[in-house]
């Protein structure tokens, strides 16, 4: 075996998996043999965290009853609620918030004392900390806002109960599907970051509320989930300048400066959810009659496109470039985004966990020591 370093792990395969593929060269992202386009038009978020959990699309009898069960699990308990109300006092931000609330969802958990090894039971509380995500962010910061949080409705879907407790207000369709397709974009992509923390945790047969706390932990790092943030934040920073998008972005590129939302650790082109987020950021441009976000999104890219040619050189729009732009758009407070991407993405930490714990061996790699040798301990009151 070699013992050649791999800073970050790069490169290094560690597990094989059948959840997701990614080829960065042609920009195609498919769960479980689905194609990312494909799924994100066709089915709901629903159906992709069934075929994640299950290995297949699921029936029309099958997905009617995994609604259900989903729905039966939305509410939250009144001392998570409390524990929010006092962390929106402590004007604590979201991810923390989150990573505190799901760690207490442990306390009702009714099938606590099954076996590590029981993976049907597994499958059954991460079904419960997914449906429960969307109450507890919802909860947070509508108690941040000092406004009562709203009880789940349970005929709306996931993604509308989500944006109707958030807000007060049910979605419009095109608002639906957009913030559906935005969860089935970011429900997994195969070993990033968060996901190894989870499957890590897993792999000590820890319960799934550790190994889903530890993923939003990971994700709450500006290396992995911040992006989304970044770019309307800069988008915002050119709508207060007032300047030409044109001409603010030749400025800040000849100035130095990097425009968040481009390159990707694996894409070498344009990130497919970036092409189906544009899509659906005209649609919603299309519905409201503002522009400008739309503008300033393509400009951008033309310009970094044509002038500068940065796809040329493998950097090109990832799925942060518009999803910043779709979920101001939806109203979504800004440092929510990450929040909401933890609310996908805990759909493949669960998925990965107990794809892991089918042939589960404990991942323990190495560290290679460099520090000193042959030390004496000289005593205390000699040194």
């Amino acid at each position: 075996m070699s013992d050649q370093l791999k800073k970050g792990l790069e490169g290094v395969l560690v597990a094989e998996s059948s959840l997701s593929n990614i080829d960065g060269d042609a920009g195609q992202l498919v769960y479980r043999g689905y194609d990312i386009e494909d799924l994100a038009v066709n089915a709901s978020f629903e159906e992709v965290l069934y075929l994640l959990w299950n290995g297949e699309l699921p029936t029309a009898e099958q997905l009617a009853s995994f609604i259900d069960s989903l729905s039966e699990e939305q509410e939250i308990e009144e001392g998570v609620i409390s524990t929010l109300e006092t962390l929106a006092d402590a004007d604590e931000e979201p991810m923390a918030a989150l990573r505190t609330g799901v760690s207490m969802l442990s306390a009702a958990e009714p099938e606590s004392d099954a076996e590590p090894e029981d993976l049907d039971s597994a499958r059954r509380q991460g079904r419960r900390i997914v449906a429960k995500i969307p109450t507890v962010l919802a909860a947070y910061d509508r108690l941040r806002r000092d406004e009562e949080p709203l009880d789940p409705k349970p005929k709306l879907s996931y993604s509308a109960n989500f944006l109707y407790m958030l807000t007060g207000t049910e979605p419009s369709e095109v608002a639906e599907e957009t913030f559906d397709m935005a969860l089935t974009l970011h429900a997994d992509h195969g070993l990033n970051a968060s996901t190894f923390t989870a499957m890590v945790i897993g792999s000590t047969y820890a319960d799934v509320y550790s190994a889903i706390t530890g993923g939003i932990g990971a994700l709450s790092g500006p290396l992995h989930g911040g992006a989304n943030q970044d770019v309307i934040e800069t988008l915002l920073e050119l709508d207060e300048s007032e300047k030409d998008p044109l001409a603010w972005v030749k400025d800040q590129t000849e100035s130095g400066r990097r425009i968040p939302g481009w390159g990707h650790r694996v894409y070498n082109v344009k990130d497919p959810r970036a092409k189906i987020l544009q899509q659906r950021l005209e649609e919603l441009t299309e519905e409201s009659g503002q522009t400008k976000w739309l503008e300033y999104t393509n400009t951008i890219e033309r310009y970094l496109t044509e002038e500068k040619g940065l796809p040329e050189k493998g950097i090109a729009p990832n799925v942060d470039y518009y999803s910043g732009a779709v979920y101001y758009k939806l109203g979504i407070p800004i440092d929510m985004y990450t929040p909401i991407f933890a609310m996908a993405r805990s759909g493949g930490w669960l998925a990965h966990v107990l794809e892991y714990q089918e042939d589960n061996r404990l991942i323990r790699p190495r560290g290679r020591y460099v520090g000193p040798d042959d030390r004496d301990v000289t005593p205390i009151d000699e040194r």
